[in-house]
């Protein structure tokens, strides 16, 4: 038997960091994001012990398009695609998708891995959602228009940074300072979250101009949570983006490295490309992908 998943990865628009628990519990959280065509594959082979064959249980492979540490939560991705090699079967449902989401996220609290929920639920779900945390997840899935889509995958330029990030040592700074109650972070925190809210209308109600203005809203809130989210080569790459003609972008995921994603005019998305790569980043073409998790079996 052989049994093949592969999850997406997603880009988080706005809202990031309010799906912690440590917030959601308390405050309710958001998220606005949407998987894109880079996918955690696996593979599961399970010998028959009753063919002679020369191998004997069973064999896990993984491989990935992205490295790790980038920010477009690949680690979840990995997670949710792991489960579903281990229970061998499609998702049939938005529910099955769900649990196998939750389940991933169950996985790394009990491995003590200190994040959010939105990753496991993009990669399992796929395309544009729109999530609330809480005491439960709920899941949008925004019927974004095809005109919308294509308009963004027109403007949006996602660069890797050269540089991996550790996302746990980040989220210890900024859920130590919520714990203090310094007032910037939790202030960012609710600002974030906002963002997110709106950023669902503006999707839906194909409102480019204003998404670009929400992209580099959830950057400044972004930054305000910890001065780790940020460094010299980030805030190099973002002066760089601008002169070539990005007005707004924004780290991905926890920041501190990784990806960037900047927004721009799609007459000036290639020299904003051009002038990123010069610099040293790596541009990853991308198109938005709907599929979510998606499982194949072969006796």
């Amino acid at each position: 038997m052989i049994i093949t998943s592969r999850a997406p990865v997603r880009l988080d628009f706005a809202g990031a960091w309010t799906d912690v628990n440590i917030f959601a519990l308390g405050a309710g959280g958001a998220v606005v994001n949407a998987t894109i065509n880079y996918y955690v594959e696996g593979r599961l082979e399970a010998e028959d012990p009753t063919r002679q064959t020369g191998r004997e249980g069973i064999q896990v492979s993984y491989s990935c398009d992205l490295p790790s540490g980038s920010g477009l939560g690949t680690s979840a991705a990995l997670n949710v695609c792991w489960l579903s090699l281990v229970q061998s079967r499609p998702p049939e449902s938005l529910q099955d998708r769900i649990r196998i989401a939750e389940l991933a996220y169950q996985l790394e609290e009990i491995l003590g891995i200190l994040g959010g929920k939105q990753d496991q639920y993009a990669a399992a779900v796929g395309g544009f959602n729109y999530l609330t945390f809480g005491k439960e997840v709920t899941v949008e899935r925004l019927p974004v228009a095809p005109e919308m889509v294509r308009a963004l995958e027109e403007r949006l330029v996602l660069c890797y940074t050269g540089k991996s990030r550790l996302s746990g040592n980040i989220h210890e700074n900024v859920w130590g300072a919520f714990r203090r109650g310094n007032p910037e972070t939790v202030n960012a925190l609710y600002y974030l979250r906002n963002c997110a809210i709106r950023m669902k209308t503006v999707l839906l109600e194909q409102n480019i101009p204003e998404f670009g203005e929400l992209i580099g809203q959830s950057w400044k809130h972004q930054k305000a949570l910890d001065p780790s989210v940020t460094n010299e080569q980030i805030e190099t790459l973002f002066q760089i983006a601008e002169r070539a003609g990005a007005p707004y972008g924004k780290a991905c995921g926890a920041g501190g490295g990784g990806c960037l994603l900047f927004f721009t005019d799609p007459d000036k998305k290639s020299a904003v490309s051009e002038a990123l790569a010069e610099a040293g980043a790596r541009i990853i073409p991308f198109q938005f992908e709907f599929e979510g998790l998606q499982v194949m079996r072969q006796e």
